[in-house]
């Protein structure tokens, strides 16, 4: 799957990921294309970056998808706005981009199929399939090397003086021992709003 962080410190936030897709056993690393788990979309907070883990779809319809949205209909500056903008999506990623709704039969809502992580001058957050919307603290990880991440992330936390040097080293990590991830780290770091 992927690494994906986000971490708030010292009045900066960063977003960071591997460079690994995988297709099935076959790797396709930077060398052979260029990925971004990361795309960059203008919002009224400014510049505000997602990331995402699952399948490499999400990459391209996420990008669309949000930038089909008016300035004003992407606010991703608060939780509540997060939840708003994610909601206003679904339909469109039912309608234009045939997503598949349905995880189990005991869905309690239509799922969006993705884990995401935001990060922006207000913040980060991290957005669920059935767009549960959560405001981190200091840093949180998706994707299958998470673990491996957040336990390196809470190493280094104390020591590090940025947000990009805790994310870089939960990416390091999740490269180093998640069979689905690996380095270059994809890095963004935005200035926190007082």
């Amino acid at each position: 799957m992927t690494t994906v962080v986000v971490v708030k410190k010292n009045g900066q936030v960063a977003i960071a990921a591997d460079s690994l897709v995988t297709f099935g056993d076959t790797m396709l690393g930077p060398r052979f294309e260029a990925n971004s788990k990361i795309v960059m979309v203008d919002t009224l907070v400014g510049p505000t970056y997602i990331g995402a883990a699952g399948t490499v779809a999400h990459f391209p319809v996420l990008r669309r998808a949000l930038n089909s949205l008016s300035l004003e209909q992407r606010l991703l500056g608060s939780k509540d706005e997060v939840f708003d903008t994610f909601t206003r999506l679904h339909p469109l990623l039912k309608e234009n981009f045939f997503l598949q709704t349905k995880e189990d039969d005991n869905d309690p809502y239509e799922s969006s199929q993705f884990s995401v992580l935001v990060a922006n001058a207000t913040g980060i957050y991290g957005l669920y399939s059935y767009r549960e919307v959560f405001e981190f603290k200091e840093f949180w990880g998706i994707g299958s090397g998470r673990s491996f991440a957040l336990g390196a992330m809470q190493a280094v936390w104390a020591k590090a003086k940025t947000a990009k040097e805790v994310a870089v080293a939960g990416i390091t990590a999740g490269s180093e021992f998640d069979k689905s991830s690996c380095l270059p780290v994809d890095v963004f770091t935005i200035k926190l709003k007082a």
